[in-house]
């Protein structure tokens, strides 16, 4: 129940945070995968993510309607579109990264380097551990 509570603390505010710029922690999220992965199918991006497809669509119609990403044909399948950042797109991550560090800043400014390395590590092995062994093999 603490780190439920402590996620659900962090999240609110960095949602809070990112609120002035008309974003959320998912759109922010797929703004931050699409410089990694895209220009990307929304499906890829699914998968990439991790976000279940209807909410993905969600998050990019709302994204596209802030002018943030812009769905183009995939030059290699009609059918299908790309997804990627536009210029606005770009301006609002690059302040939304500035905001998630002084937000984590906060949260976690209180603690020594060290402390802070440790306490990473042990949230990536936690995560590791949590995903099903036959889901970690497969990777």
């Amino acid at each position: 129940m603490l780190l439920a509570d402590a996620h659900h603390q962090s999240r609110e505010r960095l949602d809070r945070a990112l609120r002035p710029l008309g974003i959320n922690i998912r759109g922010f999220g797929v703004l931050l995968a699409l410089p990694m992965y895209g220009p990307v199918s929304q499906r890829d991006l699914t998968a990439h993510i991790g976000i279940d497809k209807s909410t993905m669509v969600r998050i990019i119609d709302e994204l596209e309607d802030a002018g943030l990403v812009s769905r183009r044909r995939a030059p290699q399948d009609r059918r299908a579109y790309s997804i990627v950042l536009t210029r606005r797109g770009e301006q609002v991550l690059a302040e939304a990264r500035q905001i998630a560090e002084h937000v984590g800043d906060q949260l976690f400014g209180w603690l020594t380097d060290p402390e802070r390395r440790h306490l990473i590590d042990l949230l990536r092995r936690l995560a590791e551990h949590a995903t099903p062994a036959e889901e970690r093999s497969a990777g």
